[in-house]
């Protein structure tokens, strides 16, 4: 439901997400591993709002100091009559194997977080083979501010990367608390990654193990090669470049963008992104489902989505890199899933690896890390290849494959005399 706001043309917005979804859910069942499609075993697939309050994310002062904190979109129409406006909604989706007997599945439940500017059900091809190979239960969140959870405006108490990231990990710890979850596997997608990172920064104890799935912010950029590289580029690159770099400074999201054009063009522009980026989805009503989902999530009000300039530069580096920051993480296994074709920089994952094992070699301690790349696929690769991206998180998480089921390449950083090449030496 709308707080503020009774435009009738985002309440439609609105239930054309949730039919996006709901399509979603129905394509979910489909995808289900060959070596399991012959098991009757049932899944179950259920759409869930969590109450979490308001105070974790913005403090009791800035609540009572300002009104900006007001929601611009509240989801469930069953919390709208609070008068005090004082809780949020994660929304999302749970799915559990109701008769899964292999002695291998984790009794800790998996849970996902989505890349920038997508929500839950873009996990739509992994969920159900995911709850039947190895994790009993698997929940996927649409973060605060993105898909169908509370839209509250981007608000918070410091110009600063870690008060930017508070916005979601509060609201990840609020979450967990209120579903009485003692310790979680935590996946997470691209930028979603680099949120698990900070969560566990903050809640290591909470974290079973955590799976960065080609996360965005890993490795280090020297600023002065990097300048250097853009000095020698000729001079309409530049200025590109340079125009780039304006609009990202002034806070100029992919999703503003999207909501400043026609309706038709915008939907144009997200239809030829997932033709262009998703090849591997050619039934028409998948894609379409895929498209409306996120054009939607795009259309409405802009809220987590401002995170991006904050907390990383152009370019997608992190204002703090990653690289420095996992190792010192108190969580005791970490993995890392890059598809073979993924313009997200894997050697970011390798260095951790390498730090990792220098640090447990000197003697320190520090988490163990492997890093899997998925075959015929990009950064998108639950989607691209969702298969043996199964296969990668069931084997990330402590679980065993079956031998027929595709199974990702195992890297490590002594195999590449060059870590920013492609292939071991």
């Amino acid at each position: 439901m709308i707080f503020g706001n009774n435009n009738n043309a985002l309440m439609n917005r609105l239930d054309a997400m949730r039919n996006a979804e709901q399509q979603l859910m129905l394509f979910a069942r489909r995808f289900i591993p060959m070596e399991l499609q012959e098991n009757e075993e049932v899944v179950d697939i259920q759409l869930m709002d969590t109450e979490i309050p308001k105070h974790r994310i913005f403090g009791d002062d800035a609540i009572k100091k300002s009104t900006t904190t007001t929601c611009q979109i509240s989801i469930n129409d069953d919390h709208n009559n609070k008068d005090d406006d004082s809780q949020l909604i994660i929304h999302g989706v749970k799915v559990t194997s109701t008769s899964n007997n292999n002695s291998t599945t984790s009794t800790t439940p998996l849970i996902l977080l989505h890349g920038y500017a997508n929500a839950a059900l873009y996990f739509y091809r992994n969920l159900s083979g995911l709850s039947r190979q190895h994790y009993g239960t698997v929940y996927a969140l649409d973060m605060l501010g993105w898909g169908l959870s509370s839209r509250p405006p981007f608000v918070t108490e410091e110009n600063t990367v870690r008060s930017a990231e508070k916005f979601f990990v509060e609201s990840i710890e609020a979450w967990r608390e209120a579903n009485g979850l003692e310790k979680m596997i935590l996946g997470g997608h691209s930028m979603g990654g680099y949120l698990s990172v900070a969560y566990a920064e903050k809640y290591p104890e909470r974290v079973e193990k955590l799976i960065l799935i080609s996360p965005v912010g890993v490795p280090h950029v020297d600023e002065e090669k990097e300048k250097q590289k853009w000095t020698n580029l000729p001079l309409r690159y530049r200025l590109m470049f340079g125009t780039v770099r304006t609009i990202w400074k002034m806070g100029t999201t992919p999703g503003s963008f999207i909501r400043f054009l026609s309706e038709s063009r915008a939907r144009g522009l997200v239809e030829g992104y997932v033709d262009r980026r998703l090849p591997a989805i050619e039934d028409p009503e998948e894609k379409t489902a895929l498209s409306e989902y996120l054009f939607t999530n795009s259309m409405l009000p802009g809220s987590g989505e401002y995170i991006l300039n904050r907390v990383l530069k152009p370019g997608a580096y992190a204002r703090d890199a990653l690289v420095h920051r996992i190792p010192k993480l108190k969580v005791s296994s970490i993995s890392f899933l890059y598809g073979r074709h993924d313009w997200m920089d894997l050697s970011g994952g390798l260095e951790v690896q390498k730090l990792c094992e220098a640090i447990t070699r000197d003697g320190g301690e520090a988490p163990s890390v492997e890093v899997h790349e998925v075959d015929k696929a990009g950064h998108l690769l639950m989607l691209e290849n969702w298969y043996e991206f199964n296969s990668a998180m069931v084997l990330s998480g402590g679980g065993k494959i079956h031998p027929n089921a595709p199974r990702p390449r195992l890297l490590h950083f002594s195999q590449f005399s060059d870590m920013n090449a492609k292939d071991p030496a």
